[in-house]
């Protein structure tokens, strides 16, 4: 599989003072981005920024989610972590079916009403 390289240093970027970063991609993917590009009307770097940023959004709800799952930290330490208001992480938890409240809770609010 031949392999593209991106230019992406950890210099400043001198037009928008960015860090840059370079990563080695496979050709596959570089043709990925190149169609994400004329889809979306970008240029690679606009368009690599909007993936990353994606990526990493999706990344922190999954941790936020998988740390609520484990019982690691509290609805509301998950939300913030997720990035996410209140109400459509709710709506997440709900759907993903993240059970988060101890069973022994439920027993024991189900015993009281």
């Amino acid at each position: 599989m031949e392999r593209r390289k991106i230019d992406l240093n950890m210099e400043k970027n001198q037009s928008k003072d960015m860090p840059v970063i370079s990563v080695g991609i496979p050709e596959e993917l570089k043709k990925e981005i190149e169609e994400f590009m004329r889809e979306e009307g970008l240029e690679e770097s606009a368009v690599l920024r909007k993936l990353l940023n994606m990526a990493i959004s999706e990344w922190k709800k999954e941790k936020a989610l998988k740390l609520l799952a484990e019982g690691k930290i509290s609805y509301m330490k998950a939300v913030e972590k997720s990035g996410m208001n209140v109400w459509d992480f709710a709506e997440m938890v709900k759907e993903k079916k993240i059970i988060w409240v101890k069973d022994e809770i439920i027993s024991d609010l189900n015993a009281r009403f």
